[in-house]
């Protein structure tokens, strides 16, 4: 076993349900438009179109990026009129993104090759 590394039984949950809980959690997370909305609302609230002038894609898509992210808990939203704020529930899920960026990047080769894994 690696150094400072728990064991597997340590990392999951043991109650039924829980490790499929765990695996939803980061696929909420597995979508580009989804981290670089997380990205832009960690600092500040914004609107939908703020969102969509950001990413660049339709208020339809981002709207419904932001209804998986909101109903995952990742971000939360403010109603004011018309108008709804959305930022960045808990700010652990930046520290969370910034480990999985830099654990990709210790293995760019390999998730470039990997086949299993859409890059979609």
């Amino acid at each position: 076993m690696a150094q400072g590394v728990k064991p597997a039984a340590a990392l999951l949950p043991s109650e039924a349900g829980g490790v499929e809980m765990v695996a939803k959690f980061f696929r909420a997370l597995g979508d580009p438009a989804r981290l670089r909305l997380l990205q832009f609302l960690l600092t500040e609230e914004h609107t939908v179109t703020e969102c969509v002038e950001h990413i660049g894609l339709s208020q339809g898509r981002v709207s419904t990026h932001l209804a998986c992210l909101a109903d995952c808990g990742y971000v939360q939203t403010r109603r004011q009129g018309r108008f709804a704020y959305y930022t960045v529930a808990d700010p652990r899920v930046a520290e969370l993104v910034t480990l999985a960026r830099s654990v990709a990047a210790d293995n760019t080769d390999a998730l470039a090759a990997c086949l299993r894994i859409d890059n979609t």
